[in-house]
């Protein structure tokens, strides 16, 4: 991450030259002023000022927006803050790095937009955030409160607009209270089943003047989350794993979410029981382990769609059971009770029949069903088919060095060149499953992709928020395609100005790679508007902005231009010309049974 200049002009330096000599006459002094300073903030005068000290006494650090007119009082507001405000290129990027930090970091990431057109594109960002139950705030400009429904300039329904993509929004009306409505969304954000919340925030309100100090975050009485399950269910549950010949963990984005990776895992180790992920929940549990049967689904393994369809004892821990995950739902885990534990009692039975409802905490849960597990079931025989499936439907992959780069190889390259701990995002298309399936993930926090609305050009801008909200010796990979780089690379400007240090590999087919995949398998090969040809060079196009751009066309130049662009201090992009008719395999159609995957496309 970049060092922050302080914003000083010429007036500022002859200050400080006054201040240095006041301050070598008077040290005790200047000391006693700078501690109050730290301990007495300077007192609220302003709506937007209210706004602003919200978001501080939640401990919030960075934010990421786009300045405009109807939020410009937030923006002069966040002048004298200590939060570090990223300047965005376009206000979906602001959103998809605010959502990526909040993934990172476990808090919810923070962006800002204007009213209008500002606001209206977010909502690709918030949707995102919402299908993946990632914590963020929005806050967003509005016209002044006299004119709302008076189709003013840049006026837009924001909270009728939002409502369907948010878990709570608020219409912010008075300047006595806006900052409390802050930090109330705050904690909703964060709170139970995380969620994209957002505060529309009329100019005149926050403009109003105030002296009332915001609440400090927390929820509305009437907000209720269970943490603990149903012990009499919890007994049931633990009696039919001990009981189970075939049992297996299925674990989704609800275990990183609710901190219970670690829990989960020993669990799984303690009782040696297979696990499965859902896409979201990739890294919830280390893929180099031997009883991980990694990612289940539409692009799942070949082995752990094998083990749902045949176990007897399911146990899913925050997973809401979705149609990539589960194909048809009549024949997923056929011959399986579903043991499913969730916080949102909303997604008990809401796909598959939960025959041991546990609500609650996912943390908690396990913890539960560790206490009442006591014999570990009888499950040797199932292990070894498990692992023999591994053996049958290999991940393997052929790589010819006479014909086109695969990129499977180029996947791997990079995963090898870099540290466990490396951060990897995605956009959406071919090139995310590849990033899912030959990438091993072993640590949490470390998987961040756009899983339930599927946003091609979520990658580069989630790269952004990771890379902020990641530890300085971590390094972040995006792994794009070529169609969905395009859609945001003008987040490359803001990647060369803070001097992130991320990694951008473009798997550049030329063409919307899964759409013709589909083509080839579904429509008889009519490629309709997925063909890319013409492609820019994101290379050149790289250097342009003032990143770093490097060019992959052949094996022989993968290892040595991976090093250079991972050890280059800043952005860095490698255009990498892989075969365009590369698939991606296994492949379940959509709606399918998860048994019948394809390794082919001859067999689709």
């Amino acid at each position: 991450m970049s060092e922050r200049a302080a914003k000083v002009t010429p007036a500022d330096e002859e200050e400080q030259d006054d201040d240095q000599i006041t301050d070598s006459a008077a040290p005790d002094a200047a000391q006693e002023i700078d501690a109050e300073s730290e301990t007495t903030p300077a007192p609220v005068t302003s709506g937007a000022e209210a706004v602003v000290r919200a978001l501080e006494n939640a401990g919030v650090e960075h934010a990421f927006g786009v300045q405009g007119g109807a939020i410009m009082p937030v923006y002069d507001a966040l002048y004298d803050s200590d939060i570090y405000h990223v300047t965005m290129a376009h206000e979906q990027g602001a959103a998809h790095a605010a959502d990526a930090y909040g993934i990172v970091s476990g808090k919810p990431g923070i962006c800002l937009a204007t009213s209008g057109p500002g606001a209206t594109n977010l909502v690709t960002g918030l949707a995102d955030a919402d299908m993946d139950s990632d914590p963020m705030v929005a806050l967003t400009g509005q016209v002044p409160t006299e004119l709302v429904g008076n189709d003013a300039f840049q006026e837009t329904d924001t909270t009728g607009v939002t409502t369907p993509v948010t878990k709570d929004n608020t219409f912010s009306s008075d300047s006595d209270t806006v900052g409390s409505d802050v930090s109330e969304a705050f904690a909703l954000a964060g709170e139970g089943r995380p969620g994209p919340t957002l505060v529309d925030l009329p100019k005149d309100v926050t403009n109003g003047e105030t002296d009332r100090e915001p609440d400090a975050p927390s929820v509305p009485e009437t907000y209720e989350v269970q943490e603990r399950a149903d012990e009499e269910i919890v007994a049931a549950a633990a009696e039919r794993i001990e009981n189970s010949n075939k049992p297996v963990m299925l674990l989704g984005g609800g275990v990183i979410k609710g901190e219970a990776s670690e829990a989960c895992r020993e669990f799984a180790v303690e009782h040696e029981i297979p696990v499965i992920t859902t896409m979201p929940g990739i890294g919830a549990f280390p893929e180099d382990h031997e009883l991980s049967l990694e990612m289940a689904g539409m692009h799942g393994t070949g082995y752990a769609n094998m083990a749902i369809t045949h176990c007897d004892t399911l146990i899913g821990i925050g997973t809401r059971f979705d149609d990539r995950l589960t194909g048809g739902i009549e024949t997923f885990a056929p011959d399986a009770e579903l043991i499913h534990v969730d916080i949102d009692p909303a997604e008990i039975s809401k796909n598959i029949h939960a025959d041991y409802p546990l609500i609650g905490d996912a943390a908690t849960v396990v913890e539960q069903l560790t206490a009442a597990v006591d014999e570990s079931p009888e499950a040797t025989k199932w292990r070894a088919q498990c692992q023999q499936w591994k053996s049958d439907y290999s991940m393997a992959y052929d790589a010819p060095e006479d014909e086109p780069l695969q990129p499977e190889f180029v996947v791997e390259a990079l995963d090898e060149a870099t540290d466990d701990d490396t951060i990897v995002t995605t956009g959406v298309g071919q090139h995310q499953m590849w990033a899912c399936q030959y990438w091993t993930y072993t640590e949490p926090r470390t998987w961040v992709s756009s899983h339930g609305l599927g946003t091609m050009g979520y990658g580069l801008p989630a790269a952004i928020g990771a890379r902020i909200a990641a530890d300085d010796d971590q390094d972040v990979v995006c792994f794009d395609g070529d169609g969905s780089f395009l859609m945001t690379l003008q987040g490359l400007s803001v990647a060369v100005r803070e001097n992130l240090d991320i990694t951008v590999a473009v798997l550049n087919n030329e063409y919307i790679g899964m759409v013709r995949q589909w083509q080839d398998a579904f429509f008889e090969g009519r490629h309709s508007a997925s063909d890319y040809h013409w492609m820019p060079e994101f290379d050149k196009l790289a250097e342009a902005f003032g990143a770093a751009g490097f060019r992959i066309d052949d094996y022989d130049e993968v290892a040595d231009t991976i090093e250079e662009a991972l050890s280059y201090d800043g952005p860095s992009v490698i255009d990498v010309h892989i075969d365009p008719e590369a698939n991606v395999f296994p492949m379940v159609p959509s709606g399918g049974d998860n048994g019948q995957f394809a390794l082919t496309e001859d067999q689709l």
